[in-house]
């Protein structure tokens, strides 16, 4: 009687076997590989670096305005009637030549200014863009912290998805023989058609399984390439999730991670940067209401007939003091005062946040890998159950609807154990994440 129905039912490959030859084969793609690619084509961390590049020059710029100003001018006019002295009575007009020849005339000069008091603002106003290119780094890390999580979960879900297609091809294989043996034995009259009616639908929704699994299987691949910046078609296979920042991070106290997210998070110290920038463009602003002294001076020609020489040097201090302004400047400076409290109060909210981050993100880990250990005995516990139902229908002690019940519950655990396998690594690359070490 065990002739008619082979071990095919209990004897199928382990996955996670399969899943490790396939990694060993030539040129399979690491997350390591992965990052790389992603860090050198996304357009979003590109822009996040141009943004920080753009604020380090922002603060060279703050920086010169410490410098001399050094400025060259000049000019051409040309009028209707050149003007001339005259001096002169009713009795005796006395009128001197043309001041200008030809009815025009040409001016240059080459001045300088210096700033000699500012009452703070140039040192408030480099210290706001210091601040201010301080978060636009923060964010920019931040940004490649984010990315490379999210190449992780594309990275995931194509493992994910070729997984699935092996379960599902598993389920139709299987389903093959079993109805190409239910088939001989309705041959020989041994069972009842309806045994091999359900033993071909049962196949017929198993081959629509697999191909529902291809198709996704094809959009991951596709999500994944456009992730990384190449294109969707590539045909590539990926090697087991390996992160080296994220090796035995669940087995720190999640009190240790807290301190240590708070420490390490990019957005903590880019929204606190913000602040002390907010803060000091309000100092900058503030002392706009202080004295402006500048020393100036310069070097000017003028081209005349009527003075006694062209050019003319010269040197100056000039003052300016805003007295009154409606309140302008103080409004201003008490708006920027708000907006950096308003961000100390968002900081505050941002660090509870994060440690909530990393306390669900932990937890989520340690579940993951309770159902990894759960869903692997499941696996032997339904191949065992598949092999009883095998031998009870060869016995004639159940129907075919056990047998394939007990086929569903195996593919059934097959996929908890991979799944649970595959959150296990995704939530140990998340709590990486939420700690900041990704």
């Amino acid at each position: 009687m065990s002739s008619r129905f082979p071990p095919w039912r209990v004897a199928t490959l382990p996955l996670a076997a399969s899943a490790m030859l396939f990694s060993l084969s030539a040129g399979a793609e690491t997350l390591e590989e992965a990052w790389t690619l992603a860090q050198r084509n996304d357009p979003g961390l590109a822009a996040a670096q141009s943004d920080a590049e753009a604020a380090r020059l922002s603060v060279q710029a703050a920086k010169g305005e410490r410098w001399p100003t050094l400025m060259a001018s000049g000019a051409f006019t040309q009028m209707q009637d050149a003007p001339a002295f005259s001096f002169g009575t009713t009795a005796l007009p006395f009128q001197l030549p043309e001041i200008f020849s030809h009815d025009n005339f040409v001016t240059a000069g080459v001045s300088v200014d210096v700033p000699l008091y500012t009452g703070g603002r140039i040192t408030s106003q480099i210290a706001a863009a210091e601040a201010g290119g301080a978060a636009r780094s923060a964010d920019a890390e931040r940004a490649q912290s984010d990315l490379r999580f999210a190449v992780a979960e594309s990275y995931v879900a194509v493992q994910r998805a070729e997984r699935a297609l092996a379960i599902a091809q598993s389920n139709v294989d299987s389903l093959t023989r079993y109805v190409a043996d239910v088939d001989a034995m309705f041959t020989r009259e041994v069972v009842p058609r309806n045994d091999l009616l359900s033993a071909q639908v049962a196949r017929a929704n198993a081959e629509q399984g697999r191909l529902q699994a291809a198709n996704a299987l094809e959009m991951a691949k596709a999500f994944y390439n456009r992730r990384i910046g190449l294109p969707l078609d590539r045909d590539f296979t990926l090697s087991p999730v390996v992160a080296p920042a994220a090796a035995d991070i669940g087995s720190a106290p999640v009190a240790a991670l807290e301190r240590e997210a708070l420490q390490n998070r990019r957005e903590i110290a880019a929204l606190d940067a913000q602040g002390q920038a907010f803060g000091h463009a309000a100092q900058a602003e503030r002392s706009r209401l202080a004295p402006q002294i500048s020393l100036s001076g310069g070097y000017q020609y003028l081209e005349n007939q009527a003075l006694d020489r062209d050019t003319f040097a010269m040197a100056g201090v000039g003052l300016k003091w805003a007295l009154f302004d409606g309140g302008q400047v103080r409004n201003r400076s008490a708006s920027l005062r708000q907006t950096q409290r308003a961000t100390e109060h968002r900081l505050v909210d941002l660090r509870s946040m994060i440690a909530l981050e990393v306390r669900q993100a932990w937890f989520t880990l340690q579940e993951a890998r309770a159902r990894t250990e759960v869903a692997r005995g499941a696996v032997e516990q339904a191949e065992e159950n598949l092999r009883i139902a095998n031998q009870q229908y060869a016995a004639g002690l159940v129907n075919s609807t056990r047998v394939l019940e007990a086929e569903a519950l195996r593919v059934q655990s097959l996929g908890n154990r991979e799944n649970a396998a595959l959150d296990a690594s995704l939530a140990q690359l998340r709590l990486a994440r939420t700690v900041g070490r990704l």
